[in-house]
């Protein structure tokens, strides 16, 4: 990968956004790392720093448009360009489809399907007058194939998959990639509270036989947004170990 590549990634904070700005930093990629929590973003970007990659942390809300188009200016003025895209942000609110409420449902599709518009749409205007782009959206093995208690989580990642394909025919002309990395159950603060049984349960649905690591999704969004992946667009790279195919 290019080491003149500068990379947005959201959610950078930690778990998948942290894993996907260190396997980026580590290529070479100059990155931008986007999330709400500034003392914890500073720590990630620490570790870009000893990986000898140029880091700007900037800070916001994706699901507030001024914070948007905010964070997309200071890494343009920052850096003069933007290459990647890694819409990684989200936020769940789970609940009995009978029991949801309207604020909850509104919550989960703006920070994860709005955010994901309004991030594309303001990077694209960049990308476009460069003529190069790669923009990758994280989705989810349950956008795929459903899950009880999260219609909305469901519904606001089977819709970034939408979103990506639509943003792929538009923007291909301008040499612009749009994918989606849908990650099964990967290693998190929420996975690792589980008892035994709950893990042992869950691991039984993997036919690889475990629970993923960030660095697995990591991994797919590097090749994704290398140039070894510049004739692939509008594609979903499933990384869930087998458990959904």
């Amino acid at each position: 990968m290019p080491a003149d590549k500068v990379a947005l990634v959201t959610g950078a904070s930690r778990g998948i956004g942290r894993a996907i700005c260190l396997a980026l930093a580590a290529r070479g990629c100059r990155i931008v790392a986007a999330g709400r929590d500034r003392s914890a973003l500073k720590g990630v970007a620490d570790e870009i720093e000893k990986l000898g990659a140029e880091v700007l942390v900037v800070t916001g809300d994706v699901s507030c448009g001024e914070d948007v188009n905010r964070m997309v200016n200071e890494a343009r003025e920052h850096f003069s360009r933007l290459d990647i895209l890694v819409n990684n942000a989200g936020l769940t609110r789970d609940g009995l489809l009978l029991r949801m409420k309207d604020e909850d449902w509104d919550a989960v599709l703006d920070a994860n399907l709005k955010g994901s518009f309004m991030l594309t749409r303001a990077v694209a205007k960049i990308m476009t007058r460069q003529r190069y782009g790669r923009i990758i959206n994280i989705s989810s093995v349950v956008g795929e194939m459903g899950n009880p208690g999260q219609a909305n989580y469901c519904a606001s990642k089977a819709g970034l998959i939408g979103l990506t394909k639509s943003n792929a025919r538009e923007l291909a002309k301008r040499n612009i990639t749009v994918n989606v990395v849908a990650p099964g159950f990967i290693v998190t603060s929420m996975t690792e509270v589980l008892d035994d049984k709950a893990r042992e349960e869950l691991v039984g649905q993997i036919p690889l036989g475990r629970i993923g690591n960030p660095e697995d999704v990591a991994n797919a969004v590097v090749f994704l947004a290398s140039e070894a992946a510049g004739y692939i667009t509008g594609q979903v790279l499933s990384v869930n170990g087998g458990m959904y195919m």
